[in-house]
């Protein structure tokens, strides 16, 4: 199979069958970071992923790792820390904030630019795109941000300051997602950590039929309103 060259012009993709099998779901390069083209991409369960003074590289694995909310796996310890949790996790409050640490928490460098940071921005700002934040105070502590895709959500990025800040950030979600009509979250590809919380790979075939239909369904029409999704009472 023979790596796809984009153009500018077109905002069609190839196939995700024609995805290399090593790298594992590379599929494409070029193009641009337009909306568009974006919501082209994952439509088509294609994600843009790339190292800085690289091409646009577009990928599509497989198998592909995903998350049920209602299996999210919460351990005795995490259990006992949300119940007395410092914590406040919020939706939609500073998605700003949250692609910034996202981008800065990486020891071994982001796939984060400026040129991503401006895209995903504008898919924030069309309604597509959406930040879980959680809070130490007035504090940004960690946090999550992906794009919405009917009743599934394309997790994007994670980045935690502080100790299970970005598993508060999940939990909350993938409770709130559920209870909004949410069915799927798209996690990409498998690592420990995401595996440590329920999540697991399924073919990519799957995933794209899963896709196809939960796009399709709309979540409560309030979902993605900036709310408090968790505040412990004292």
């Amino acid at each position: 199979m023979r790596l796809v060259q984009l153009s500018r012009h077109s905002i069609a993709f190839p196939s995700p069958d024609v995805a290399l099998r090593e790298p594992n779901g590379l599929l494409a390069l070029g193009g641009d970071l337009s909306p568009a083209r974006l919501l082209m991409a994952y439509q088509r369960g294609i994600f843009p992923w790339f190292s800085p003074g690289d091409p646009i590289l577009w990928w599509s694995p497989d198998p592909r790792a995903v998350l049920w909310p209602e299996t999210f796996h919460i351990s005795r310890s995490m259990k006992r820390f949300h119940q007395r949790s410092p914590y406040r996790v919020t939706l939609n409050h500073a998605f700003g904030q949250v692609i910034a640490g996202c981008a800065d928490d990486r020891d071994e460098g982001t796939w984060i630019t400026q040129d991503i940071v401006m895209a995903y921005h504008r898919l924030h700002e069309l309604g597509y795109a959406h930040s879980i934040e959680v809070w130490e105070g007035e504090t940004l502590v960690g946090g999550m941000y992906g794009v919405a895709q009917g009743a599934l959500f394309c997790g994007e990025s994670m980045f935690s300051r502080r100790v299970n800040a970005s598993k508060t950030a999940l939990l909350v979600f993938c409770d709130y997602f559920s209870r909004s009509g949410g069915k799927l979250i798209d996690c990409q590809v498998l690592n420990p950590h995401t595996a440590s919380l329920g999540a697991v790979e399924i073919p990519r075939r799957d995933y794209l039929q899963h896709l196809d239909s939960l796009r399709q369904l709309l979540c409560n029409p309030h979902c993605w309103v900036p709310k408090v999704l968790f505040e412990r009472s004292e």
